[in-house]
């Protein structure tokens, strides 16, 4: 059983207990429901290029080592409507082959048919010469 699609976006979320992460083939998203009436002063938020950590009035709701390394500069984070953080990591490694199968090492595992990206209306013309994930070992 695959995730439900977003079609306007082409990404299939992941579900976690707080709350959900998508990937492209650039950025990972992460949103994070928070007590509504949150203020950015109750939030604690450190993005480094292989950690992550996010607090809110000082109890951890996410922390540990993500699956691959990002772009620590081109990271942030943003309270919405003061009940969801929204972070954004730049991954460092873009290519095709790079999708995420979690967010972080061996936590929050994407669904391994659809790693967070639905190319079910793609065209597939075979011409990328670099590949791309290799789901052979996968069970159907």
């Amino acid at each position: 059983m695959s995730a439900p699609f977003e079609e306007r976006s082409g990404v299939v979320p992941c579900g976690t207990p707080w709350g959900r992460w998508y990937q492209t083939l650039e950025e990972v998203f992460i949103e994070v429901r928070v007590p509504p009436g949150t203020r950015a002063k109750d939030v604690r938020c450190s993005l480094r290029s292989r950690h992550i950590s996010l607090a809110v009035c000082g109890q951890e709701l996410l922390q540990g080592k993500l699956f691959d390394s990002t772009v620590t500069d081109e990271g942030t984070w943003t309270l919405e409507d003061r009940q969801m953080i929204r972070i954004v990591l730049m991954k460092t490694n873009r290519d095709a082959g790079n999708c995420w199968t979690s967010l972080l090492e061996n936590e929050y595992a994407a669904d391994p048919w659809n790693p967070g990206f639905d190319f079910s209306g793609a065209e597939i013309s075979g011409n990328y010469s670099k590949g791309g994930p290799d789901f052979s070992s996968l069970e159907n």
